[in-house]
């Protein structure tokens, strides 16, 4: 059925019902320039970095295929993840794994998205295909998820207190003192290894009734920096203490800021034997937005970068074998471990789905279940009642 035009004010044809758009604006490129970064800065960095090599490995198969990357018709696509699930490596494992092509599809997805087109991500063949494919991983056993196992508090304690039994020196007790930091903020904290690294030091206080303050100025799950503090409480050994395990190493950090590594060898040559809690005491003077957790070099001095995720990682796996963890074990354990910890001791102390949601930050409780049922499947279990 023919639709009858009219002329609009300014001599232009509309079509009844559909509003004419606002003319583009004439833009100073500066002001555009703006746009396109603020734009950009709406994902974090690394996901667009990631989004962006996803990108190029999907144009680079489409013009090796002869097939259009953009706008992508959904065949295009279904055939793309048909072709990853078929690569094979050297050993005939397959090359990607299931969350490496729903990946590869979010990107597909967003390109698509800023460019003005619709996803060909959405339609039915792609879902179908997509969910065919994790079903024939499933029916293989190829690629199977990998989580981090959870480091639990027995177990934080006990490799907290191999790390201190071990220091034969003061560049061990530098190492120590941030190893130690590291693993009982992340664990009480529940942090993300991507959420540790970007602590500085003008984050944390310490608070009289509270214990540390911890402030997370952007997470996973807060692009945007609004933010939020989390507690982590002092506790009844000097051994387990958040607060005191941040004193500490905060007494390395101030010491090396002001006199470098003769002001630390003075500091650990003069201090007193770490027999009591600390966390009353005088609070160190840091450097305002320096980093928390610093690399350290093989001579014991501090380095101005903060630690890498990768390093987060290592250093967990290195105190887990000194303090005699079997090596197949060691190699389950990852940054993620921490986290992993928190919410898996916290369900097996009875607390609930909100309360470790304050902590962690998740938006929902489904997200928790995950853990729930790979590490404490016995909880709220009907099994137990079994009477066997």
């Amino acid at each position: 059925m023919d639709t009858e035009t009219e002329p609009a004010d300014d001599g232009q044809v509309v079509v009844p019902g559909t509003p004419a758009g606002p003319a583009l604006p004439d833009l100073a490129p500066a002001a555009a320039a703006r746009i396109a970064e603020s734009v950009a800065s709406a994902r974090a960095a690394g996901t667009r970095r990631t989004y962006a090599s996803a990108w190029r490995a999907f144009t680079t198969w489409c013009t090796r295929e002869g097939h259009t990357a953009l706008p992508a018709h959904p065949v295009t696509v279904a055939a793309y993840l048909v072709a990853c699930a078929d690569t094979v490596t050297e050993a005939g494992e397959r090359a990607y794994a299931p969350a490496t092509l729903a990946h590869r599809l979010a990107a597909i997805a967003h390109h698509h998205r800023r460019t003005g087109h619709p996803s060909p991500t959405g339609d039915d063949l792609v879902k179908a295909t997509m969910s065919g494919i994790r079903r024939d991983y499933a029916t293989t056993g190829q690629r199977p998820r990998s989580p981090r196992t959870p480091l639990l508090t027995a177990d934080i304690l006990t490799i907290v207190d191999k790390a201190r039994a071990d220091c034969q020196g003061w560049a061990d007790e530098v190492v120590e003192r941030r190893d130690t930091a590291l693993l009982l903020l992340g664990f009480a904290g529940a942090f993300r290894r991507s959420e540790l690294v970007a602590l500085t030091c003008s984050d944390v206080a310490l608070h009289r009734l509270d214990g540390l303050h911890i402030r997370l100025r952007k997470s996973k799950t807060d692009q945007e920096g609004r933010g939020t503090v989390r507690a982590l409480p002092f506790t009844h050994s000097h051994t387990s203490c958040p607060p005191c395990a941040w004193i500490r190493w905060a007494q390395i950090i101030a010491a090396h800021d002001t006199g470098g590594r003769p002001a630390v060898i003075r500091l650990l040559r003069s201090a007193e034997p770490f027999a009591a809690h600390v966390c009353r005491g005088t609070r160190p003077r840091t450097t305002t937005g320096a980093p928390l957790l610093r690399a350290i070099r093989r001579n014991g001095n501090l380095s101005e970068t903060a630690l890498s995720g990768a390093a987060v990682h290592a250093a967990i796996r290195r105190r887990a074998e000194s303090a005699g963890y079997d090596p197949e074990l060691v190699q389950q354990l990852g940054g993620h471990s921490l986290r992993a910890g928190f919410v898996t001791q916290a369900f097996r102390n009875g607390a609930s789905a909100h309360a470790i949601m304050r902590q962690t930050g998740h938006t929902t409780p489904a997200m928790l279940e995950v853990y729930a049922r790979e590490h404490a499947p016995l909880l709220g279990n009907a099994v137990t009642n079994l009477g066997l």
